[in-house]
């Protein structure tokens, strides 16, 4: 789910709604969800051992915060709620959050993010899929996703100078067929490349970064610009 502009990126022509914009119905949207407030949670899905990394990602430390207790406060401070905290590979105990373990981790994030919407709330109307391990992500970004369901969106991206990433809003009309597709390490991306008419590309841009911590160079780059100040927090 890190990057969908390879072969089979989303088809062209979808929407790029500036901050504060609302769209119009239209492809990838909805009056029905738009009639009402929408309630979205959150999903971190922080089950991968890191195993280039040495360790689980979600338990490494970077500004004096562990990348899942981050996480987890990025997409509560954007507006989702409640948080699910999907685990694999290490236990992580937050306060705060609905904690789920994956038992089938080691097959990749399409079980991790499977396990993650079964556990949202049953009057949850979407959801925010976001990584542990990219810590520049901002919370204005989830925001702006959400913002996006309000306004009729059924499936929105962030995109970073129109180049989609993370995070993802799913509506929940569409959970059945993300979770059909999900494979492997391939997250929502397969549901993605399959329904590109549902997709808004929200920018993000100017609210942060969806740079990986893949390896311990990754980790003091990040950390370096956390610390000097050069990524949204």
């Amino acid at each position: 789910m890190n990057d969908y502009s390879r072969p089979g990126r989303l088809a062209d022509g979808n929407g790029l709604i500036p901050d504060g914009a609302r769209p119009a119905a239209g492809p990838g949207l909805s009056h029905r969800v738009a009639d009402v407030e929408q309630r979205v949670a959150g999903i971190l899905l922080a089950a991968g051992e890191g195993s280039r990394l040495g360790q689980p990602k979600a338990l490494v430390e970077v500004a004096g915060e562990t990348l899942a207790a981050r996480g987890a406060r990025m997409l509560r401070d954007g507006g989702a709620a409640p948080v699910v905290l999907v685990t694999g590979a290490a236990p992580m105990p937050l306060p705060g959050v609905i904690a789920v373990h994956n038992p089938a981790w080691r097959t990749g994030m399409g079980s991790s993010l499977a396990a993650g919407l079964a556990a949202v709330p049953g009057d949850c109307d979407a959801a925010v899929v976001a990584l542990a391990d990219q810590p520049l992500v901002g919370a204005a970004a989830v925001a702006r996703l959400i913002s996006a369901r309000q306004a009729g969106a059924a499936v929105a991206v962030a995109g970073y100078e129109g180049r989609p990433r993370n995070p993802v809003l799913l509506g929940r009309e569409h959970w059945p067929q993300v979770i059909a597709l999900a494979a492997g390490d391939a997250g929502a991306r397969p549901f993605l490349r399959a329904r590109p008419d549902l997709v808004i590309v929200v920018e993000c841009g100017d609210t942060g970064r969806p740079d990986d911590i893949d390896t311990p160079a990754d980790l003091a780059r990040v950390a370096a610009q956390l610390a000097a100040g050069t990524a949204q927090d």
